[in-house]
């Protein structure tokens, strides 16, 4: 594929957010895939994605990134489709394509004229159990994601800094290895390896076909059964369970990296929908992270950037929708004659607030009236209509749960909200880094600039 260096995503889902109804139309075929249409008829377009059950979180040791490894490698081509051909068929038919890779998943898109949808199903079934993994194409690609990883993490500050950071926070979590892979891992890699994974997780019984667009749900069904109802299943065994241990006491660490500013990264382990006892909690902990991290007026940013002015930037994150349990961050930058160790204790002071005092109705009426705007925001796009349904489908929660999005944040009480951060936000559960900056070697950073 045409550069894909830079168009390939390393991502982590944002939060969902779900409508009222879905309108989701459901068909498996004999062979076990699943595919999920919604008509969104305000263009002839149609967004067409397959997702695999499969990504960093499912890698062993010494193949860690393989899932990325193999995302790359979907390229190189089938017997029908020498390497190269994808790309090119998929552009003369007007049409765009990529892929991404998370801890949770693998997936590849199209967006075409609805009309064309037919291209893109040809073009993903072969590729589903046809492809070809040559040692030479291997041997180019390990070179572009090198050098992928170089760019995206071991020449960013904060990237190393959360990498060097993950490796703490959890003890025997598969999160703890970055989606790219570890060096060593990525030079290693085999085509014995990518074959392996190739053949046990690409099957049609590990995968979920998504279109959203101007398509008709059983027209869609009939092209899915005529393009991949022939390929065969695999023999696909449940993982082990991979519970992180119980963290006894707060982590810490300094990570000392060529930059220019000091920065800051907290955490602590909290549950999500997938692993939360009580539902109600994840949704708590959405919300919690709305009232640090929801806009210009959210009190991160209101109380440190602005208000005690401490800090150039300051954020909080959650994974609702992660397979496993998963991390509540924060993270900030000190204003100049700033340390992190201040910023430290103003994030904590913020965490006391929540944890002692009740949000106002105001402000959780605020919250919640941001989602309803997200929600109709995110509608304005088939591909993330498309990735809300894929996302939810294969980490387990299932399409459904779009649904219940909004009525279950609108039932969060501010009595809930405090609960979640008494019960999670401890220090016991907590990882702190501290990114100390060391000196940019100028002369070298010229020259890969080059």
């Amino acid at each position: 594929m045409n550069n894909r260096l830079l168009c390939t995503v390393l991502m982590c889902l944002p939060a969902f957010a779900g409508s009222a109804e879905t309108k989701v139309f459901e068909h498996t075929l004999t062979n076990g895939l699943k595919v999920l249409v919604k008509e969104d008829h305000r263009s002839p377009v149609a967004v067409s994605q397959v997702w695999y059950k499969v990504g960093s979180s499912y890698e062993p040791g010494g193949i860690t990134g393989i899932s990325h490894m193999l995302e790359h490698m979907m390229f190189k081509g089938t017997d029908k489709h020498p390497a190269g051909e994808f790309s090119r068929i998929i552009s003369e038919n007007g049409g765009d394509e990529n892929a991404f890779t998370g801890q949770d998943y693998t997936a590849y898109f199209q967006t075409m004229e609805a009309s064309r949808l037919a291209v893109s199903f040809e073009l993903e079934a072969d590729r589903m159990r046809n492809l070809h993994l040559l040692p030479e194409e291997l041997k180019k690609e390990l070179q572009v994601v090198t050098e992928e990883r170089r760019m995206r993490t071991d020449d960013n500050p904060q990237a190393k800094m959360q990498e060097q950071f993950m490796t703490m926070a959890y003890s025997n979590s598969p999160y703890q290895h970055p989606v790219i892979g570890w060096p060593a891992d990525i030079a290693n890699y085999t085509v014995e390896d990518l074959q392996a994974w190739y053949q046990l997780w690409y099957a049609p019984n590990n995968a979920t076909l998504v279109v959203v667009g101007d398509v008709q749900p059983q027209a869609v069904f009939d092209l899915a059964e005529k393009y991949f109802s022939a390929l065969k299943p695999s023999d696909i065994k449940p993982l082990k369970p991979q519970t992180e241990i119980e963290q006894l006491g707060v982590r810490k660490m300094t990570v000392k990296v060529p930059a220019k500013l000091p920065s800051i990264i907290m955490a602590y382990k909290v549950p999500t929908l997938k692993t939360a006892t009580n539902e109600s909690e994840a949704y708590a902990l959405e919300v919690l992270a709305g009232v640090l991290d929801g806009g210009s007026s959210a009190r991160l940013t209101s109380a440190l950037v602005r208000g005690k002015q401490i800090a150039v930037a300051a954020g909080a994150g959650y994974g609702l929708t992660s397979r496993m349990s998963d991390l509540f961050e924060l993270e900030a930058t000190p204003a100049e004659g700033k340390t992190v160790i201040e910023l430290e204790v103003a994030l904590k002071d913020e965490i006391k607030k929540l944890q002692q005092n009740l949000i106002s109705t105001e402000e959780l009426a605020r919250i919640k009236a941001q989602v309803l705007a997200s929600d109709i925001y995110q509608k304005d796009s088939n591909f993330y209509q498309a990735m809300e349904i894929g996302t939810l489908e294969t980490v387990g929660l299932g399409w459904q749960k779009a649904d219940e999005y909004v009525s279950k944040i609108n039932q969060v009480t501010a009595e809930q909200v405090r609960e979640v951060a008494r019960k999670y936000l401890i220090e016991d559960h907590l990882s702190i880094a501290y990114l100390e900056p060391q000196t940019i070697n100028l002369t070298a950073e010229k020259k890969g600039a080059k």
